[in-house]
């Protein structure tokens, strides 16, 4: 289990510096990159060296630290975020986490949240679907740290959907997939419509090509989440699964972020590409918070 859980941490954190450089770019599937590489001179992201990760994975490692430590609450992880903020330490934030971020900063976290759909509270499935493994408890609180920087219930349903297919696939449960889906249909049913006709289209085998305008690959939980799924089941090799998830275009850094985070909560820390493991910003910091989170997992906290 100690193993899912670095697998998953790590994976997050290596999909998400994988497709750093292509977020917002378009689709490029025909000459895919290999390896970590700079973004683009004019990107948002410019200035991060190759196998650095973006605010995804820094709000993961904000959450999960807190976690593990027992301190968590709403009212310190909007505090840390908003710190991270007004430092201007966040990497190309979320539009809805930057407006959240201001928000707790001139209104505080009683009005911090936006009504928007997009994925930037997605990070938050990872700690979440680690620390608690009864679904009821994990989506009552990730549904509560979600609202500090999105009260569109869209947004909960986007991260609650990931959770319950992470903590699924840790805890090795034999269908991920369709556990994710059940939880999204109740959540929010157009994402679990959403989900399962991307799943649908991908035993069809349809081409990625085909399936993409269809589907979509924006910043939105509907299309973030379902081109993730559609991926996720059609590439089992994890180097090429993260590759085509890192090169899609649009959203690449979330959407690759949940493939990895995927690959390591099944299959492990030995699944993920060595090269891009070696490559990692913070490898061994991430992997030792896994470690703390998986210590934290085995006592109950208080509610």
């Amino acid at each position: 289990m100690l193993d899912r859980f670095r697998g998953c941490m790590l994976g997050a954190a290596i999909g998400d510096a994988l497709g750093m450089p292509g977020e917002s770019a378009a689709m490029n599937l025909s000459h895919m990159y290999q390896g970590y590489r700079r973004a683009w001179k004019w990107h948002p992201n410019a200035h991060l060296e190759p196998g650095q990760y973006t605010d995804d994975t820094q709000i993961m490692l904000l959450v999960a630290g807190l976690i593990a430590s027992g301190n968590y609450s709403e009212e310190r992880y909007a505090a840390d975020l908003a710190r991270l903020c007004m430092e201007g330490d966040l990497r190309f934030p979320d539009g809805s986490v930057m407006s959240a971020c201001e928000h707790l900063l001139t209104c505080g976290i009683e009005k911090s949240g936006v009504s928007s759909d997009t994925s930037g509270c997605i990070p938050l499935a990872v700690p979440f679907a680690l620390r608690y493994s009864d679904a009821v408890e994990r989506s009552g609180r990730l549904v509560k740290a979600c609202s500090v920087t999105h009260t569109n219930p869209v947004a909960h349903a986007g991260a609650v959907t990931v959770a319950a297919l992470l903590a699924s696939a840790v805890h090795g449960e034999r269908e991920p997939f369709a556990a994710a889906v059940r939880c999204a249909a109740a959540e929010d049913p157009e994402l679990g419509r959403r989900i399962g006709r991307a799943l649908g289209l991908e035993q069809e085998g349809i081409s990625l090509e085909g399936a993409l305008p269809s589907i979509g690959s924006d910043v939105s939980i509907y299309q973030t989440v379902p081109i993730a799924f559609f991926l996720m089941g059609r590439y089992s090799d994890p180097a090429n699964l993260l590759y085509v998830a890192a090169n899609i275009g649009g959203n690449t850094d979330t959407i690759a972020f949940i493939c990895g985070a995927y690959i390591g909560a099944k299959f492990g820390v030995s699944a993920l590409p060595p090269d891009l493991l070696a490559g990692l910003e913070n490898r061994e910091g991430i992997d030792r918070l896994a470690g703390l989170l998986f210590d934290a997992a085995s006592h109950p906290l208080p509610a």
